[in-house]
């Protein structure tokens, strides 16, 4: 029960900071109708949904799709307004969320059904990764369906810009990344760029990665190993070490003009997730291993860092029939092949089909299926951590950054992860 109330005042708390009355009401609604909230509006993504939406009403004629996509602030507008509608009990028929404990708050809120039986039915445990299947599911129960898989532990880079420094390649370890870092700043570069917040913890979670290797960096998330245990703590001074040869001081104000730095040939490196390979061919009209390239972040290839988009099923959906119908689409290699290639991601199923996609995106599936690839959760895109962990650790990472105090933010975590466990 104390679980369930955890859930709703995680919703309220977000509804709260958004400003959002408690009474926004939905659109959704009747036999022929099925309403979809999303926050797929950005170039890409956006015709990705078109195709599938097609695909569906192809399939179920004379239904009324109703797409409810929020724009605005990568997801967290929609995710505001979502928390509103759940709690005034007017949810759409089906909701986006990132895979993983992203979810537990609606879980443990009663706001989501069970998806484990049409799981069963549809055989997706045998065409999704064991390691995905495993951050899909919340005490034993599976209650989304991934239709992408997106990798958040790489390096951007120009290649152009290392051969003017003279640099023979991209760091492997964040040891190698420290001893380029001095010579890029001696050439009177910068060696990071990083972004507003959110690109900052992405950047913890990829140091943490490289230097606790996957074992134990699940293993912090976890909570079987301390924030505050010596390898953790040497970690934590790497990361110091390594926004200290960044431009956090004069950041970018968004994800993009971060990347643009590296494009530009001020910054030499970047660390974000594989969006930017569709920014980078489709806006600044790059190609792969020509103008730009990526490899897995230091210390960490041989792992894949996953993000996913899912979908879900309500409780007291209007349509639940429609809506399962929805995420048998989602779950279909026929739905992850129309929208994924339009995207910039790649499919979750490991059946979809590889010649649709090629550059980076043919790259980045023939590492996904590959069987020996490690695959983890990422910590800024809700995969390893609940919403009231992770914004926690905002809220500590915005104070590292103003005091520096490394032993404080390591008790910090300590206690917030037994606080919102």
């Amino acid at each position: 029960m104390w679980q369930g109330r955890i859930g709703v005042l995680a919703l309220v708390f977000v509804a709260i900071l958004a400003g959002i009355p408690m009474c926004a009401a939905g659109g959704g609604g009747g036999d022929n109708q099925l309403e979809v909230y999303s926050w797929w509006t950005g170039p890409g993504e956006e015709e990705g949904l078109a195709a599938m939406v097609q695909a569906f009403q192809d399939e179920n004629a004379g239904v009324t799709f109703v797409n409810a996509a929020v724009s605005g602030g990568a997801g967290s507008n929609a995710k505001a307004i979502l928390a509103s509608r759940l709690l005034a009990n007017d949810p759409p028929d089906s909701y986006q969320r990132h895979a993983g404990l992203e979810l537990e708050d609606d879980v443990r809120s009663g706001k989501v059904q069970d998806l484990s039986a049409l799981y069963d039915r549809e055989g997706w445990r045998e065409v999704l990764p064991e390691g995905l299947l495993d951050n899909l599911t919340i005490d034993g129960r599976i209650y989304a369906v991934p239709v992408n898989i997106h990798r958040a532990n790489l390096m951007w880079y120009r290649p152009a810009t290392l051969d003017e420094l003279g640099l023979g390649g991209p760091p492997k370890t964040w040891a190698e990344f420290l001893d380029q870092a001095e010579r890029i700043k001696q050439a009177g570069r910068t060696a990071l760029a990083i972004g507003p917040q959110w690109t900052q913890k992405h950047l913890f979670e990829t140091v943490l990665l490289g230097e606790l290797g996957a074992d134990r960096y699940e293993q912090l998330f976890a909570g079987s190993l301390r924030w505050s245990s010596p390898e953790v703590e040497a970690a934590l001074a790497t990361y110091q070490k390594v926004l200290s040869y960044s431009d956090l001081r004069s950041a970018s104000g968004d994800w993009q003009p971060q990347i643009d730095r590296v494009v530009a040939g001020t910054a030499v490196y970047a660390v974000m997730g594989d969006w930017a390979s569709s920014y980078l061919e489709g806006t600044k009209k790059q190609r792969w291993q020509q103008g730009y390239a990526a490899v897995a972040s230091p210390g960490s290839d041989g792992v894949y860092s996953f993000l996913s988009d899912a979908f879900t099923l309500p409780t007291g959906a209007r349509n639940p029939e429609m809506a399962e119908k929805w995420l048998v689409e989602c779950g279909s290699t026929e739905g992850q092949n129309l929208f994924n290639p339009k995207k910039g991601s790649i499919p979750a199923r490991v059946d979809a089909d590889a010649k649709l996609y090629n550059g980076y995106l043919g790259w980045a599936l023939g590492q996904w299926r590959n069987p020996r690839t490690r695959i983890v959760g990422s910590l800024a895109h809700g995969v390893v951590a609940n919403n009231a962990y992770n914004a926690e650790i905002d809220s500590a990472l915005g104070l590292f950054n103003q005091n520096s105090d490394l032993n404080g933010l390591a008790v910090t975590l300590d206690r917030t992860y037994e606080a919102t466990r």
